[in-house]
């Protein structure tokens, strides 16, 4: 009896340690082992994985691709125009490790550098250009952004878009009557071409 119950201890205590010391790695994933707090060996795979139980823990770092919506930032451009603009931020970890071990909190250090690289990029460029040459500034801005949090931190920054400019009211107001005004100026202008006489616009004269 007694080398039976041992028998059914060992079984239990191997069992325990078997399931303990599995791991699972999705496809959309990559497995980063820590041994007593420092990393061990390569980046796990997806796939099933052995680890040592309580010297080991394993840490899942997602490698999807993730579109991280940034609230809206205030800023003013080279001409002094104030912006509210709304920014999309397209990212993904290349390298696990470094998103782990060299940063704390990757997408909250990252919105933090967007917040300073858009108010950098748009201080720079004036108020048409920000409205009529958006890929101008959406390029500019993916550099600011990859250059500091990147590579350094095993994060690819694939694209940083603005999605929506809004201007100060009285500023869009100001722009519509001036648009209105355009419209009536080049309205009478048409007008009075098709009141001219023939001979006058260099036709034949009768």
């Amino acid at each position: 009896m007694g080398v039976a119950i041992i028998g059914l201890v060992v079984v239990v205590g191997v069992t325990v340690l078997l399931v303990a010391s599995v791991r699972v790695v999705q496809q959309h994933q990559r497995g980063v082992v820590f041994r007593f707090g420092r990393v061990h060996d390569r980046i796990r795979q997806p796939g099933l994985h052995l680890i040592v139980p309580v010297a080991d823990q394993m840490v899942r770092v997602s490698v999807q691709t993730v579109l991280t919506q940034v609230p809206a930032q205030s800023a003013i451009t080279r001409d002094n125009v104030p912006l509210t603009v709304d920014v999309v931020v397209r990212h993904r970890v290349v390298d696990p490790v470094k998103a782990l071990v060299d940063v704390y909190d990757y997408p909250s250090a990252l919105l933090q550098v967007v917040r300073t690289a858009l108010r950098s990029v748009l201080g720079g460029v004036d108020l048409d250009t920000v409205i009529g040459d958006r890929e101008r500034v959406n390029a500019a801005l993916g550099a600011a952004v990859d250059g500091p949090s990147g590579r350094p931190w095993g994060v690819l920054v694939e694209r940083v878009e603005v999605r929506d400019v809004v201007l100060p009211e009285s500023l869009t107001r100001a722009m519509c009557r001036q648009a209105e005004a355009e419209r009536e100026r080049w309205t009478r202008v048409i007008a009075a071409d098709g009141e001219v006489p023939l001979y006058h616009r260099g036709g034949p004269a009768r």
